[in-house]
């Protein structure tokens, strides 16, 4: 029997979530370096997953497969393909990255205050949604998929609501009240949609008899299950609505920027750059694939939403007071293009797609985690606190620069390959829809270089005469991501190889090919 490489990834660190938790009190330090080191083994076994995939190989590789409940047909099945490997990867590149960056996060509030901050909960509760994301990337039977998705917001919750921001404009008493709203938003808005989900999944194993993926695709296949054209609409609904919850797509947005906004920038990284990502992958590998026809005939309709969140959240970021909801709203936008890519049934834009979710991850890292040292240093949200900020800080505020650059798709950078690859994609299927979305380009550039102007240009205020540069800690969670940022915007190759693959059989099963060009190239 081979290693289970897989299960290995998904539960190193579970295990390391309840030895965290486990540590005394007291040991506050030891438990950050073992969350740490927790974190760093399992960045190891994601990379031994992508050296041992083959991109030109089976569809699901190093899969695993036991009986789990034998009455209900349930089996724990786990496999990746390339888009898989690829998020499994990114998850588990960020997470030691959250970990440093939210090092002094969860510390105790200063004395006399009345909340006590665990810091041993703070780190376990990330690794435990680090199991839960990359076993979802990895499961290939529904039901578990189902489980693990749900799961999640648990921790989630605790980490939104039990460890926001200490920057409120309004005092701890405000700042814990608004905590509480948005924990409780979040949780009520994605269990909403996993009790829809749920209904489907049902549905689905009532008709296909099976909660395996592989079984049930190759049951389309030789034809041997028949899906009326009504019931496998009514499933797709009840999959893409738990899905566009998480991702998420308008108008099922309005949870995310309070999440983010009273949510610790880590935290914000964590819902934005990982948890999230399971909403897109899963419109992949679960609605396009166990429901093609019905996927066809919604996509017209999801094209709109897309872009109705690429317009709509890149005009409310232009319009933000708030730096962590201002990202937020970006994030709306960028999911937006992300699901745009995944419906508009060319290889271009889903290749696109795939890769945007790889390299927003990394960007909105950068950003998001940069302007979390920021407002710890000023203790305040507020873009209009800021300015001049580039005079006593360069260091800060060029990795702030850098990070609003690739928010806004700057060429040379990760996201540019991503966006463009997805608006191509679009056009040549969808050209008025491409042609509108890129105004959300527009917008970008607007809402990053008015936000970098504002904070860090101009007249130093006093308020932020003394603010510190970034710090070797800082500097280490930092520089990395800068770095692929712009390594992957020069060279993509590393990924679309991973993923052009798993994007090839993906339209293999909506049965959809690319638009021929108008005019052939020359011979």
């Amino acid at each position: 029997m081979s290693f289970p490489l897989l299960t290995a990834t998904a539960a190193l660190p579970a295990v390391g979530a309840v030895a965290t938790a486990a540590v005394p009190a007291a040991r506050r330090t030891a438990a950050k370096w073992l969350a740490l080191l927790f974190s760093l083994a399992t960045l190891v076994l994601a990379i031994v997953v992508l050296v041992r995939f083959d991109p030109d190989g089976a569809r699901y590789q190093l899969t695993e497969s036991h009986a789990w409940i034998k009455d209900f047909g349930v089996r724990y099945e786990l496999g990746v393909d390339g888009i898989a490997v690829a998020l499994v990867a990114l998850t588990a590149l960020l997470i030691p990255f959250i970990v440093l960056a939210g090092w002094n996060d969860a510390d105790p509030l200063e004395t006399g205050s009345r909340r006590w901050r665990p810091t041993q909960g703070f780190f376990a509760l990330i690794l435990a949604v680090e199991a839960m994301v990359i076993i979802s990337f990895e499961a290939t039977d529904v039901f578990v998929f189902y489980i693990f998705f749900e799961a999640m917001l648990i921790p989630m919750y605790f980490l939104i609501g039990g460890f926001g921001d200490r920057a409120h404009e309004h005092g701890e008493e405000a700042a814990s009240t608004q905590r509480s709203y948005a924990a409780v938003k979040f949780l009520l808005y994605n269990l909403v949609g996993g009790l829809i989900m749920l209904a489907a999944v049902i549905g689905l194993y009532v008709v296909a008899g099976s909660f395996s993926l592989t079984e049930i695709a190759q049951a389309r296949t030789n034809g041997s299950l028949h899906m009326a054209t009504s019931t496998e609409r009514w499933l797709f609904l009840g999959f893409f609505f738990a899905f566009a919850v998480k991702a998420p797509l308008w108008p099922l947005h309005t949870w995310l920027p309070n999440a983010m906004g009273e949510a610790t920038a880590p935290v914000a990284v964590l819902i934005t750059a990982v948890v999230d990502k399971v909403g897109t992958f899963a419109m992949l590998r679960f609605c396009l694939q166990l429901f093609p026809e019905a996927s066809k005939w919604a996509t017209p309709v999801i094209l709109v939403l897309a872009l109705i969140s690429i317009v709509y959240g890149a005009l409310l970021a232009v319009g933000q007071r708030d730096i962590k909801r201002l990202v937020a709203y970006a994030s709306i936008s960028h999911f937006g293009f992300i699901i745009m890519g995944i419906f508009a049934m060319t290889s271009q834009g889903q290749s696109g797609a795939t890769l945007y979710m790889v390299n927003h991850g990394i960007s909105t890292a950068a950003l998001m985690l940069v302007a979390g040292f920021l407002i710890s240093r000023r203790g305040s949200r507020l873009i209009a606190d800021y300015g001049g900020v580039q005079k006593v800080a360069p260091v800060l505020a060029g990795t702030f620069l850098i990070g609003g650059l690739a928010t806004l798709s700057l060429p040379g950078l990760a996201p540019f390959v991503s966006e463009f690859l997805v608006l191509v994609g679009t056009f040549t299927r969808h050209p008025v829809i491409g042609i509108i979305a890129t105004f959300g380009i527009v917008l970008a550039a607007l809402y990053t270089l008015v936000l970098y102007q504002r904070t860090m240009t101009g007249p130093v205020k006093p308020e932020v005469s003394a603010t510190p540069d970034l710090r070797a800690r800082e500097l280490v969670v930092v520089a990395p991501l800068i770095v692929l940022l712009i390594f992957l915007g020069v060279y993509p190759k590393p990924v679309t190889d991973i993923v052009n693959p798993a994007v090839k059989q993906t339209m293999s099963d909506v049965h959809k090919q690319d638009p021929k060009p108008e005019v052939e190239a020359a011979k």
